[in-house]
């Protein structure tokens, strides 16, 4: 699946620090890294052609925010609050987001590599052409999404919730589970391995015998 990368344009970025995130402010041309900020309250900010690089944010909310365009390196956001935001060609890298809320988002063109985002919240949100590989998404919440052509690449989704979700062409042949919640019937198309058949054997009540 083709996922486009963040056009980043670094000859025009400069080294910024934030102090405080405000609301409603524009971000742009940005190199933010080596910082950390905590109990940050904003709205409707946005972010275009910025890489933040080992910076951790923490028991902040952040609400409707947009980034265009945008690279996170090395970042923790933790428990962060972020619903309702807008991602486009976007790239998680080895970052932290356990317990992050990005519930009812916008999410096109955006990649979750080797993240730990365990317990964290994608209730309602809208994916499209989104990848998530060699990352933990345990117990996450991904119900209820309204998705096209979403990649799972060897995560650990065990007891991750897909209830409401149609799964139909999602390949979770190479994901790492003992058990999902989810109802069968959205289960209808999904791509799994002969191993894992099993698991969805006894979520229909049936039982194995050798």
């Amino acid at each position: 699946m083709k996922i486009d990368n963040p056009k980043m344009q670094e000859q025009w970025m400069t080294s910024g620090t934030i102090e405080v995130l405000e609301s409603k402010v524009e971000y742009r041309n940005q190199l933010i890294e080596n910082m950390s900020l905590d109990h940050q309250e904003a709205a409707k900010a946005s972010f275009e052609n910025v890489i933040f690089r080992n910076v951790i944010i923490s028991d902040s909310t952040l609400d409707n925010f947009e980034f265009t365009d945008v690279i996170f390196e090395n970042c923790d956001f933790s428990n962060v609050q972020l619903p309702d935001a807008f991602m486009h060609r976007v790239a998680w890298k080895n970052c932290k987001m356990v317990g992050t809320d990005f519930s009812n988002s916008r999410m096109q063109n955006v990649r979750f590599i080797e993240c730990v985002g365990d317990y964290s919240n994608f209730r309602f949100a809208h994916l499209k052409h989104v990848a998530f590989a060699e990352s933990s998404f345990i117990r996450s919440d991904f119900a209820y999404l309204a998705m096209q052509k979403i990649v799972m690449d060897n995560c650990k989704i065990d007891q991750a919730s897909m209830m409401g979700t149609k799964m139909k062409d999602m390949d979770l042949s190479n994901c790492h589970f003992d058990s999902l919640v989810l109802n069968m019937e959205d289960l209808n198309g999904c791509i799994i391995s002969p191993y894992q058949a099993a698991t969805f054997v006894g979520l229909m009540g049936m039982i194995i015998k050798s």
